[in-house]
């Protein structure tokens, strides 16, 4: 009986190190995945979405999740729902970001400094704001006088101009 609870209990952290490592993978919070799979458990145990929600705040104080966020989840722990992940949703794939677009407006922006957001993100085929993203957040670029410069440029400079 023994082996039967710790091998059960090893095949369960098995199975969480897995979810985890995909939810990673989906930029879905570690702390969402505990929170939602300690839900599901307390569910098990019969315990109401009052105090599920006590015990989360007396356990994470103020990391604790949303009291809606609990009723929710609780509710669809409660309809029988296994899956501590979010459910795929339709709409247009987030494909924008890739690998390939970042290099492809990293070598524009090389060729030229003062080419507007619109003809970049035409060049690449890609929305202005992902254009904007991409410089900003995965390039670290910043908009000095009509250019675009990394901003380590900047500090640098600013260090120069302060000797």
């Amino acid at each position: 009986m023994l082996l039967l609870i710790y091998g059960s209990l090893f095949l369960s952290g098995i199975y969480y190190c897995l979810r985890v490592f995909w939810c990673v993978a989906a930029r879905i919070s570690e702390l969402e995945i505990e929170h939602r799979t300690n839900i599901k458990f307390l569910v098990k145990l019969g315990k109401s979405g009052n105090k599920i929600r006590e015990m989360l705040v007396q356990v994470y104080r103020d990391n604790a999740m949303k009291e809606t966020a609990v009723y929710k989840w609780v509710k669809c722990f409660s309809e029988g729902r296994e899956s501590v992940t979010d459910e795929e949703r339709s709409g247009w794939p987030a494909t924008s970001r890739t690998e390939e677009n970042i290099a492809n407006i990293r070598q524009i922006v090389r060729e030229n400094r003062r080419l507007i957001l619109r003809s970049r993100a035409e060049q690449v085929n890609i929305d202005r704001e992902t254009d904007r993203k991409v410089l900003t957040e995965d390039l670290d670029m910043r908009k000095v006088c009509a250019k675009m410069v990394p901003k380590d440029l900047l500090a640098r400079h600013c260090l120069c101009l302060n000797k």
